[in-house]
This record gives structure tokens, sequence and C-alpha cells, in this order.
């Protein structure tokens, strides 16, 4: 299992969302990816049109976030964002769910939440590709499941763990119960806390099609 580097890679989002994060890192980012072949780079919102120009000419796409840590954001700023990532060279948003929403029972308003960073998104770049992140740490099982759904009816494409800052990451439990949540009907990325082939591995076995990571380097080399 993910014996070739190649095809391990191409698997990663090679993650940089660190607030003290720098001009001078995302070009060091940018420029491993394209040695290892990542699926995207993952930066800041800020970062999006400097690592679009570092990565131009290469198969390497651009991944950022909306409503990131905290999923607070109103929609109409969520929407915002998600657009003005796109016009300036974004391919694929990761979009923190409104987990208090969430937990709260206010579905509709966690499906319009959606909906609008998908419109607001696709009427710049209908192929932008969607991860919804859920914070499976400060949710129910149900709660999971529950948001499973609402992605897909948003018209998603992911559902993803964690954001690596809500005190708690991936895990192999939880990749497997979104994976049968998803149905088939969209992906799931597992990210935060990922740091080693094994745990890779083991995600890849539970169900996971997308992993996040600010360690992919370190993990094709364990090859």
């Amino acid at each position: 299992m993910c014996n070739n580097k190649l095809e391990l890679a191409a698997l990663i989002d090679h993650t940089l969302l660190r607030s003290d994060a720098v001009t001078g890192d995302i070009i060091r980012l940018c420029a491993e990816a394209k040695m290892y072949g990542f699926a995207t780079v993952c930066v800041n919102p800020c970062y999006v049109s400097r690592a679009a120009n570092e990565l131009a000419g290469s198969l390497v796409k651009v991944c950022t976030v909306v409503g990131f840590p905290l999923g607070a954001s109103t929609s109409s700023i969520k929407a915002f964002e998600a657009a003005e990532a796109v016009k300036n060279g974004a391919a694929e948003l990761d979009v923190v769910i409104n987990v208090g929403f969430l937990k709260e029972g206010l579905l509709k308003q966690v499906l319009r939440d959606l909906m609008d960073v998908v419109a607001s998104a696709r009427g710049e770049n209908k192929d932008t590709l969607i991860k919804v992140i859920l914070e499976t740490c400060l949710l129910t099982n149900s709660e999971k499941i529950e948001a499973c759904r609402l992605a897909i009816r948003a018209g998603t494409n992911f559902v993803k763990t964690s954001t690596g800052w809500g005190g708690g990451g991936a895990t192999v439990a939880d990749v497997a119960l979104l994976k049968r949540a998803a149905d088939n009907k969209i992906g799931v990325k597992a990210s935060g806390g990922i740091r080693d082939l094994a745990t890779i591995r083991n995600m890849l076995a539970a169900g996971a099609d997308r992993i996040g990571t600010s360690s992919g380097p370190a993990i094709i080399n364990e090859l």
C-alpha cells in the first residue's frame, strides 16, 4: 500500500497555515510541492497570489482556507473570501463549517452558509473544488454524519476532518465514519496531526482520499 512516491505525493495537500509564515516560507513550500509532485499547496488567503505565481506552469494547484479556523464568520464574509481567493488563483477551497450552528441544530443555516460559498466560488470558476472542514474533535458521531449530508447537499467535493487548530486532529475512526457517511458521493480528506508514513497509510486504509499535512517531504522520504 502506497509504496510509490509519485502516487502518494499526488494525494497530499502540502500545507503551511501558520500565522508566522513569511514569503520565503511560501516560496520554499511551492518549490517542494513541484519537486515532489504534491496535489496542492494549502496556504493562507494572503499568499494565494504569490503561490499561484510560483506554481505557474506546474501541475500543482493552490488551495486556501475560508472562514479559518473557527468557521464562525458570517455567510457573506465567507462568500466574499471564497470569490476573492478564486480570483487570486486558488483552485481548491477548504471552508470551515459553522460548528456552533451545527451543534445547535441550525441545519438550514449551516446549509445556506455552505451553499453561499459554493455559489460564490463557482461563480468565479465553475471547476473550483470545495472541501468542508468539520472539526471532528468537537462533534458527536451523529453531528459528523449530519455534516456530511449537508456537505453533499451543498454540492461540495470533500469533507475534511480538522483545521489542526481545534485541539484534535484526524483519527482512523473518524475517517472511516466520514467515508461511510459520504457514501462515495464526496471524498474524505484526513488532516491534523499526520506526520509520518504509518499514519498516512492508516488514514488511506480507513478511506481517506486526500491527506493534509505539513510533513509531506519527510513522509515521502520515508519511502
